[in-house]
């Protein structure tokens, strides 16, 4: 038995092979993250004589070369939650924390859990692809909120109110009416000043330019908001320049995430499930690839169960001795954008009262009970998660006797 440790770093590893009973096999060295080294300890390691196990704990994406080239050689790798490895063997006074300590420290880890290490397996690429495009998507929503609250922030010193004078959705491209309206008509003063009839022509033009429908009296309607209002700041050639950049920076962001989720509607396509999680009720050409992406392989998880915590939904017991827990909270360990994405299904639940649909029978019956809403949503999404890893792996396991 050669369990051999690595703790991953960025672009350089420190490995360590142990034997029971504390033999050192290879002392602690360091490797870099590049394919010549790599390479070579793969060699070095599959040469060992008797069995030989990787362990590595999950760092993001400075895992991953490592893991994938070793398990690509045929070593078998397991990559493990730091979590579980971060309190282990900890039961001395003085503790050291370097990285040939942390080898070590992973190598022994492996010795004791050798049964039950997980075996590494490489996501394939589409997947792969879809995940990453989703966390990429993840990080431009947060930046598209921040700009748009930027946007009306600012307006609110030049032309009040008007992001809420248009209620037209966002189109494919991600441009959106209220945003366009601003880079034209970017000071209530540039409204006002001329009269309402040139306004209004002004208007139509500008929709018909950008394809929007025009009606005359939203046109009168965006006069005399215009009218209403005094712009705080004044109508320069400085106020100008902060609104179009903010509008440029709010439509380059937005423009991003509409290819993405494009991208990810293609992507998500191609994988065996699609049909059936979009069949899904609550589940749109938004959700759906976001779950998948989160999800992954519905195959990989041994049960129900193992799928619910690995979303951070499940409520661990709470006994001891004779008492037995009766309010349970989510244990939260697990994926917090499954657990995002999870939530707004459930508010499409919400929206939509499907009074034949099991998970909101089972919602409609905890709200019933006094259930607070942040418990009843996330046991309906437990319930809902459940019923995903039901219909989805007996679909892909129908595909596979086919």
């Amino acid at each position: 038995m050669n369990s051999v440790g690595i703790d991953i770093s960025k672009g350089r590893s420190t490995v360590s092979v142990m034997r029971p009973f504390g033999e050192v096999v290879i002392s602690p060295f360091e490797v870099r993250h590049t394919d010549s080294e790599l390479s070579e300890l793969a060699k070095q390691l599959k040469s060992l004589n008797g069995e030989t196990r990787v362990v590595m704990e999950a760092t993001g994406n400075y895992h991953a070369p490592v893991a994938k080239l070793l398990h690509d050689a045929g070593l078998y790798v397991s990559v493990v939650n730091a979590k579980l490895v971060h309190g282990y063997g900890n039961n001395d006074l003085r503790r050291v924390k370097t990285d040939k300590k942390d080898a070590v420290k992973l190598a022994n880890y492996g010795l004791d859990r050798w049964l039950t290490l997980p075996k590494y397996i490489p996501e394939e690429d589409t997947r792969l692809l879809l995940k990453s495009c989703y966390r990429q998507y993840r990080q431009y929503s947060k930046v598209q909120t921040v700009l748009k609250n930027n946007l009306i922030s600012l307006l609110d010193t030049v032309f009040p109110n008007t992001n809420h004078l248009f209620s037209s959705p966002a189109r494919a491209d991600g441009s959106e009416k209220w945003v366009d309206f601003v880079a034209e008509f970017w000071h209530c003063e540039y409204v006002c000043e001329r009269s309402e009839r040139a306004f209004v022509n002004q208007y139509q033009r500008w929709c018909r330019k950008h394809g929007y429908n025009f009606s005359e009296e939203k046109a009168h309607t965006i006069y005399a908001e215009a009218s209403g209002h005094i712009g705080v700041m004044p109508k320069t050639e400085t106020t100008k320049l902060l609104v179009g950049q903010s509008v440029s920076q709010l439509r380059a962001t937005s423009a991003a995430l509409a290819a993405l989720k494009q991208e990810m509607q293609s992507l998500a396509s191609q994988l065996p499930e699609y049909p059936v999680v979009m069949d899904m009720f609550g589940v749109g050409p938004a959700l759906g690839p976001q779950l998948i992406a989160e999800i992954g392989d519905v195959r990989r998880f041994y049960s129900k169960k193992a799928l619910v915590a690995y979303a951070g939904i499940d409520a661990p017991p709470n006994d001891s001795g004779d008492v037995t827990g009766r309010h349970k909270s989510m244990s939260k360990v697990g994926a917090a954008s499954l657990r995002r994405t999870l939530f707004l299904v459930m508010t499409v639940y919400l929206q939509k009262l499907p009074q034949d649909e099991p998970v909101y029978q089972f919602m409609d019956r905890k709200r019933a009970e006094g259930k607070p809403y942040r418990v009843y949503m996330m046991a309906s999404a437990n319930k809902f998660l459940r019923i995903y890893y039901a219909t989805v792996k007996a679909y892909l396991e129908s595909l596979e006797q086919v």
